[in-house]
């Protein structure tokens, strides 16, 4: 017997989701139907008021609600630093280390052609007139240790060259508290190409 064609239209939508198969997608779609009314329309309009509450700064392309940007004081803009990021959601997560405190700038994705993000796509023009209008000395490279992050990071270093300015990446190699017995021969490679003294 066929779901009712609502349950399966919201069935489909909750596949959309990153992560979520059909199996997750029904069980999420019949806790729906647990809730109440009132629960069902405050989730409604909250998702309705993406587009009008959450926006990219147009800057830096961080995530920002109605304030001004939090990623983009004064304070931060006096550091120097930029840090490339491929999402907003890379900010938020190098903000709880507590550890960086310069300005950032969002690329929107990294270089995949499969995928059909290629160099264009890449906001590298806002990018280099940021770097002159706000001085920065040393631009920091943050992307995902995979091969498409590899890649965009080594067009990154070479579009930033005629800029003067110092290009670093974020270190890579063994994970705090790891044993290595149980690290792959990869990120062993990683750890001892970017030793630093002790």
């Amino acid at each position: 017997m066929r779901y009712p064609a609502h349950l399966l239209k919201l069935i489909d939508v909750l596949k959309k989701l990153p992560g979520v198969g059909s199996k997750s997608a029904e069980r999420f779609a019949f806790q729906l139907l647990l809730w109440s009314p009132d629960e069902l329309e405050a989730m409604s309009s909250t998702i309705q008021e993406i587009p009008l509450r959450l926006k990219h700064c147009s800057d830096c392309g961080c995530l920002t609600g109605e304030e001004a940007c939090s990623f983009c004081t004064p304070v931060r803009e006096q550091s120097g630093l930029l840090c490339i990021v491929a999402s907003p959601r890379d900010a938020f997560a190098i903000e709880a280390t507590q550890e960086y405190k310069g300005l950032y700038h969002v690329l929107g994705g990294v270089l995949s052609p499969m995928d059909g993000f290629g160099s264009d796509m890449l906001t590298l023009e806002k990018l280099q007139e940021r770097i002159k209008r706000l001085k920065i000395n040393e631009i920091v490279i943050a992307l995902d240790s995979t091969l498409e992050g590899d890649a965009t990071s080594l067009y990154l270093k070479r579009e930033l060259e005629p800029q003067k300015v110092h290009v670093t990446r974020l270190a890579f190699g063994l994970p705090m508290g790891s044993s290595l017995d149980y690290v792959d021969g990869g990120t062993l490679a990683r750890a001892f190409s970017g030793r630093a003294l002790f």
